[in-house]
């Protein structure tokens, strides 16, 4: 059998160009929303739609393509509709009927391919799964390029130029879509263990229980930090800059956690990602008005995101057989989107009543009941019911 060299420089571009989108979207959607004249919890409620899809979308593709075997097909078809249906941005103005309706298509294919690409590149890996956080990093670095050109962008520019920018990213990372190869051995296969006992795990069920609540207390990062911070006399510029800042140690992390990997546990790993989300929230919270805080826990996001993805793909590559991995990767995907959904739509409507410091300190509060949960159900801890 010939072995297939890994497409490192295409999957490495698919991801910057799929995570550039995000890297325009994340910071400065709710600044477009703003200068359509949305009210607060209009734009809480139109981010929650855009991650609606997120909780059923990747499930219904992950089980389409464990059956069919055809992962790359899906993901380039995906990435053509997206294309698509951001095109209707254009055309809805200031009605959020509209903007609600094209949104929720537009993210049913956004926040559904990003499961199945994690799995096509596993599978091109394949015994060198070490090299992952190498090829996801570009990823990062498209964040990064969008989150910081942006920021500058838009000081000179008005933010009503954002949505043809993110199509152009869009059209690039479609086309990169269709240059990555078929991975060996995605052909349908069925696992021995249904997939439903594998999730109701102990260990698997806490892990994806504490990642739904690592999301949820993210939401009023990614839907509120930029006009939080412009509300407190931050220019556009530094709030790009102070993204790229999370995401550039995002980068630096993902090229670490294979050593952090083998030399610590996945559940003190992540017990260190929850605590420093939960001081990074207060940070921002309460000291906003303290640059020099904000830039210090921007750093944070390191292992907020990176080490917490990099554990939540080593436990999915373990406790998931091939046949169950596009479903592992929908259910992470999922949570992820449910989590922000719902994390967004609370944030929003409490953002005007109880105020952007208490809707902060919610998240931190957040973040500690999940590490109370990954103590309760981390591997080694017996089941208080007993087995059976």
């Amino acid at each position: 059998m010939t072995v297939q060299k890994l497409p490192y420089w295409r999957l490495s571009l698919f991801y910057f160009f799929y995570f550039a989108v995000l890297g325009g979207y994340m910071p400065y959607w709710g600044l477009y929303l703003d200068n359509l004249k949305f009210s607060a919890a209009e734009i809480g409620q139109l981010t929650a739609i855009g991650m609606l899809t997120r909780i059923f979308a990747p499930n219904f593709w992950g089980w389409l393509a464990d059956s069919t075997g055809k992962r790359i097909e899906l993901v380039r078809f995906g990435a053509l509709m997206i294309c698509f249906f951001w095109a209707g941005i254009f055309f809805v103005g200031s009605d959020f009927r509209l903007m609600a309706m094209v949104l929720f298509a537009y993210s049913f294919f956004q926040n559904a391919i990003l499961a199945q690409f994690e799995a096509v590149t596993i599978a091109h890996l394949g015994a060198e799964r070490s090299r992952y956080g190498n090829i996801r990093l570009w990823g990062s670095l498209g964040f990064i390029a969008t989150v910081a050109g942006f920021g500058y962008l838009f000081d000179r520019l008005s933010v009503h130029y954002l949505p043809a920018l993110l199509l152009a990213s869009a059209v690039i990372a479609a086309l990169f879509s269709l240059a990555v190869p078929h991975p060996p051995a995605m052909a349908a296969h069925r696992s021995r263990e249904p997939f439903l006992h594998t999730l109701r795990k102990r260990p698997v069920a806490g892990f994806f229980v504490v990642h739904f609540l690592l999301q949820l207390s993210h939401a009023p990062y990614y839907g509120f930090f930029s006009l939080y911070l412009e509300a407190h006399g931050y220019s556009r510029g530094v709030i790009g800059l102070l993204w790229s800042l999370g995401v550039l140690a995002e980068v630096l992390a993902f090229t670490r956690t294979h050593w952090l990997l083998a030399r610590f546990s996945e559940t003190g790993l992540v017990l260190a990602c929850l605590a420093l989300a939960a001081l990074r929230w207060l940070v921002i919270g309460w000291g906003v008005d303290h640059p020099v805080l904000v830039w210090s826990v921007q750093v944070f996001h390191a292992f907020s995101f990176a080490v917490f993805h990099a554990a939540a793909m080593q436990l999915i590559f373990r406790e998931f057989s091939p046949g169950q991995q596009g479903q592992g990767q929908a259910v992470y995907s999922a949570l992820w989107g449910l989590g922000v959904a719902l994390g967004s739509w609370l944030a929003g409507a409490a953002w005007l009543q109880l105020g952007a410091a208490w809707v902060y300190t919610i998240a931190a509060a957040v973040c500690v009941t999940a590490i109370l949960i990954l103590i309760k159900t981390r591997p080694g801890v017996p089941d208080p019911v007993g087995p059976g």
